[in-house]
């Protein structure tokens, strides 16, 4: 069985920094893209960042260029956004997910970590 879980999210001031992870089990990570949306209150959830499975490749919104990063570590089963430089308007409830190799659709989610960033 698969399992996403995210962690690091909490409550920051403007301007800070969170730096959250993504620990992944049940699946062969290294064959995975993964993602990191973010569902605003009365919004539609967005990616933010996305990184291919071989780390390479990554994509980052317009939004959070610049100022997230997002790694991974295959031999920890793990995903990473360092956020810097966090605004009031990054704050949403943050999923990460997992695409294999190059499908369009993610297939397994994470239960989600708040991030919320005080003006």
């Amino acid at each position: 069985q698969v399992h996403l879980v995210e962690s690091g999210g909490g409550l920051v001031q403007t301007g800070g920094s969170l730096r959250l992870s993504c620990a992944a089990s049940g699946l062969t990570f290294s064959s995975y893209r993964m993602g990191w949306f973010r569902q605003a209150p009365g919004k539609e959830r967005e990616l933010v960042a996305a990184i291919r499975w071989s780390g390479d490749n990554t994509y980052y919104a317009d939004s959070v260029k610049g100022r997230f990063t997002i790694s991974r570590d295959n031999a920890r089963n793990t995903m990473y956004l360092q956020m810097n430089s966090l605004k009031p308007e990054d704050t949403a409830v943050y999923y990460c997910a997992a695409a294999y190799l190059e499908a369009a659709t993610y297939r397994y989610w994470g239960q989600g970590t708040q991030v919320t960033v005080s003006s």
